[in-house]
């Protein structure tokens, strides 16, 4: 007979009762280990594998590590095109470069998910034809944005577009995925969306982005130092952390990097971000492009822009990443990118995810930057909101690091960034156009750009604009507010005097005697 093991030879009668013992012992136990091991092979979900930028990079970071071999890789994405044509690359890379792994495609998410062990969201809801209305309708009002995918009207926009398709994720893991399954979120603003989950799901999950390597290359750059060797603690909230100790060998090198950047020569890199840190002390973690619409002071008029916002594309310019999403958009909407790819598999990029996976496996440990819920690691940021601080990856999971306090000044300018999260996951988590108004209104640049009638005229329009991607709004709009027009000659009516009101006309008797 055939077992699971292979052929059985014949059983003679004086063996058979010992001998049929035997065989069912191993053709259990045989199932037994090829089922657990079936059940052990690691499984990759990819949630928005046509990524042009992220799929490819993460793929390439994955299939070039040896503790990953023999992974499953499940590509998910809406749009079956682009998939088909990651999913023929990506097995092109694992043939001609002899990688242990599988891979396949679906366009649904649940297949996907199902007994994943990690499931990797890069999804953009909406893609080029959202980000125009996220670009073009606040500008018409006065808000000009750079990048527009984290804070601001862009940024809330894409979060209300975003965040519940995060939940349905994270519901999908709870439901399908291996227990203890963990998310890794690259989807923007990547705050606002790892608050939301915070408050939704018990899922564990981490936010990744590269602000933190991208800017210790440039630290490096300009103090002259081996970006290994810089031992450094930075923490605050995306796109907006900061270096609170940048030392090498033991000595201080902040003073260094502060001298550097004081010279015109390296001032002109990075001029929102050096000229923040002059006023506040401390260097952050984003370009000058994204923080300069993350406060009020250097985008909200023709005079700071053309001081500190005057370099091209990322540097500050208007409209730089729609600008790039649309050419890329159109040029690759008839064209396919991959055909110019080569398969060969490069040297593992700064991305953060493979070297958690890799640690996760292994069990040695791995240091990064990573987006978690605040629980009690920075004890002067609300708990629950997202924070980025210092986490420590290895077999038993994710290992945040507890900072306390920022100083203060720092926190105040995270906080501002906060409020605005709040409303915007409540907003979008219950489909409240008021509180879509409320959070761009918030908004430290648009506040300092715009009236409260603008915000709430700008907001209602873009509602509209994207009511396709936002399915919790069904039904509803914002409550008229119109502007109350005041006549010239109006009659007041007669109110007891305001003491502010007393006290100035007190002024008024005294000057005049």
């Amino acid at each position: 007979m055939i077992g699971l093991i292979g052929p059985i030879s014949p059983i003679s009668p004086l063996d058979r009762n010992i001998d049929i013992h035997a065989s069912l012992t191993l053709l259990y136990l045989h199932h037994t280990i090829t089922h657990r091991k079936e059940l052990t092979v690691m499984k990759i979900a990819m949630i928005g594998a046509g990524s042009i930028v992220f799929a490819k990079t993460l793929l390439n970071d994955m299939l070039a590590t040896p503790a990953l071999s023999g992974a499953t890789y499940a590509l998910m994405s809406p749009t079956e095109s682009k998939l088909k044509r990651m999913e023929d690359f990506t097995r092109k890379m694992i043939r001609e470069n002899g990688v242990d792994a599988e891979v396949y495609s679906t366009t649904n998410r649940q297949s996907a998910i199902r007994d994943a062990d990690y499931v990797i969201c890069m999804v953009n809801v909406g893609g080029a034809k959202a980000f125009q209305c996220d670009y073009e309708i606040p500008l018409k009002y006065g808000v000009d944005q750079c990048i527009g995918d984290s804070l601001g009207p862009g940024g809330v926009m894409r979060g209300l577009r975003s965040i519940p398709v995060l939940a349905d994720m994270a519901r999908d893991m709870d439901a399908l995925a291996k227990p203890g399954a963990l998310l890794l979120n690259y989807t923007n603003p990547m705050a606002a969306c790892c608050y939301a989950l915070g408050k939704v799901s018990n899922v564990p999950f981490i936010g990744l982005c590269h602000g933190v390597q991208t800017t210790l290359d440039l630290i490096s750059g300009y103090v002259g130092v081996p970006k290994h060797e810089i031992d450094y603690i930075a923490a605050g909230i995306n796109h907006m952390g900061w270096f609170l100790k940048l030392e090498h060998k033991g000595k201080d090198i902040y003073p260094l990097f502060k001298a550097k950047c004081e010279l015109p020569e390296y001032y002109v890199n990075e001029k929102v971000r050096i000229e923040v840190m002059r006023h506040f002390g401390y260097f952050m973690t984003e370009s000058t492009g994204h923080l300069s619409e993350y406060i009020p002071w250097f985008r909200s008029h023709k005079r700071s822009m053309e001081q500190y916002c005057d370099e091209p594309a990322f540097g500050g310019e208007s409209g730089a990443y729609y600008k790039w999403t649309k050419l890329i958009d159109e040029k690759y909407s008839r064209v396919d990118y991959l055909e110019y790819e080569s398969p060969k598999l490069e040297p593992r990029s700064a991305e953060y995810c493979s070297y958690i996976l890799e640690a996760a496996t292994t069990g040695h440990p791995f240091r990064l930057q990573g987006n978690v819920k605040n629980e009690g690691y920075i004890t002067n940021l609300p708990h629950g909101c997202c924070v980025e601080v210092p986490v420590y990856v290895d077999r038993e999971g994710l290992h945040p690091l507890r900072v306390g306090d920022l100083p203060l000044q720092c926190a105040a300018l995270n906080q501002s960034n906060v409020s605005v999260q709040t409303l915007a996951v409540d907003a979008a988590l219950n489909g409240d156009p008021e509180r879509v108004m409320q959070a761009i209104a918030m908004d430290p640049l648009t506040s300092a750009c715009c009236t409260l009638s603008e915000i709430r005229e700008m907001t209602s329009e873009l509602l509209a604009a994207e009511k396709e991607w936002l399915p919790q709004f069904a039904g509803k709009s914002l409550k008229p507010v119109p502007v109350i027009s005041v006549p010239k000659d109006v009659k007041r009516a007669e109110v007891p005097l305001d003491p502010a009101l007393a006290i100035g006309k007190r002024f008024g008797v005294l000057a005049e005697r």
